[in-house]
């Protein structure tokens, strides 16, 4: 690395690593943490399962009633019609040629084997009319329908949604074993960057803070950490100082200037993978390996750094969690502008879309610019141009990702 270091200050990037070839080396280099521990299934939301569940009861555990109505023995029912009703006895229990009242949810009586829909009925005192046949089973759950005991559920590495957590309640698992949050340190840098209330030529720190809650949405526990200036010493204590977590993150500092020091720090505590991608915005990303530990180096312009976030941060995150990297939710739209994009780049162009009369369209808000957060911030996605498209004509259908929706 320190033998390139000076023509790189010189003339920038001359050769950049692909997108796919790039997230593999550093995928390559992350396992998947073994630290895991028991929680309530009410406070397991997001969490990656550590072990196989399997249902420890029926559900439903008994015959539940499937519509309001009166329970009755089939056969009691035959030839039932709107001309020629069977006349049942109206009753608590029940008995041959009897009916009793029953409830949507409400256990199905000894002796009964169906439910009439109480549409199909007439009252008179004690007396019920049947306008309808119905089969033995019909409009009656029976006991397991939905779950039996002992069904798997869930492998271990799925990330659970509320729903899952209802289940899990009503097959009556009350603790389920997770993986820990993988831990993130994130570390925004750069001598500019102020908290608040800045002064000409000072920035307002917003990169640490943005990847430390996508950190969370991922799946991570973040540690947001205050700013390191630009120093060759301060920006290597603040790294060997966060070796313990899964994976440390700095914002800034990642590109060939004079104050683009962390390969530089990086490479001389370890390893670089890589440095400088050929994506557009935000080629000046790169990433190592110190002691063990992922370093992640995301460029400082707003938008560069939300990109190689998403492309770089959430798939480690998502192995060193022992979670799936499922692909986003997407959206096809018609495109009313042309996309530019250079060959050989993968370029991510954010997109707003809009439906009218029943067809949606996508506008490109920028397909550059890697400064410009409100590009990122007021888009529904992005469209993804892969390196060997030159571009994307006015017209064309195309899969917006709806990344910012995914955990």
């Amino acid at each position: 690395m320190s033998d390139h270091r000076p023509d790189r200050k010189r003339s920038g990037f001359k050769d950049k690593t692909r997108l796919a070839e790039a997230r593999e080396r550093l995928l390559g280099a992350v396992e998947p943490h073994d630290r895991t521990e028991a929680i309530p299934v009410a406070d397991a939301d997001g969490r990656a399962l550590a072990e196989e569940v399997v249902a420890e009861r029926n559900v439903p555990h008994y015959r539940r009633v499937a519509m309001d109505g009166y329970a009755v023995r089939a056969r009691d029912t035959f030839g039932a019609s709107d001309r020629s009703p069977e006349v049942l006895h109206q009753g608590e229990e029940m008995n041959p040629q009897s009916a009793v009242r029953v409830h949507t949810g409400s256990e199905l009586p000894d002796g009964a084997d169906s439910v009439v829909m109480i549409e199909q009925t007439d009252e008179f005192g004690d007396e019920v009319e049947i306008f309808d046949a119905v089969a033995e089973g019909e409009n009656v759950a029976p006991v397991g329908e939905d779950v039996s005991a002992g069904q798997h559920l869930y492998d271990p590495g799925h990330r659970l949604r509320p729903s899952d957590l209802g289940l899990l309640t009503s097959v009556g698992v009350e603790t389920v074993t997770v993986r820990d949050r993988p831990s993130v340190a994130v570390i925004p840098t750069g001598e500019e960057l102020v908290q608040s209330d800045p002064e000409p030529g000072e920035v307002v720190e917003t990169n640490g803070l943005t990847v430390s809650r996508y950190v969370e949405r991922w799946g991570g526990e973040p540690t947001y950490r205050d700013v390191v200036t630009d120093d060759v010493d301060a920006l290597a204590a603040a790294i060997e100082r966060d070796l313990s977590a899964d994976v440390v993150v700095t914002t800034g500092g990642s590109s060939v200037g004079e104050r683009d020091l962390l390969p530089e720090v990086v490479a001389d505590l370890g390893e670089i993978l890589f440095h400088g991608v050929a994506l557009k915005p935000g080629h000046p990303v790169a990433a190592g390996v110190v002691a063990g530990t992922p370093v992640v180096m995301l460029p400082g312009y707003p938008v560069a750094c939300i990109i190689n976030a998403v492309q770089f941060l959430r798939p480690v995150l998502k192995r060193v969690g022992g979670l799936a990297d499922d692909s986003f939710p997407t959206t096809d739209a018609r495109l009313d502008r042309k996309i530019r994009s250079e060959p050989g780049t993968r370029t991510f162009a954010r997109v707003q879309v809009d439906e009218e009369d029943g067809e949606r369209t996508a506008t490109p808000t920028r397909a550059s610019g890697s400064g410009v957060l409100s590009s990122v911030a007021l888009a529904d996605g992005w469209v993804e141009v892969p390196e060997g498209k030159e571009g994307i004509p006015e017209g064309e259908m195309v899969s917006v990702q709806n990344w910012e929706w995914s955990a």
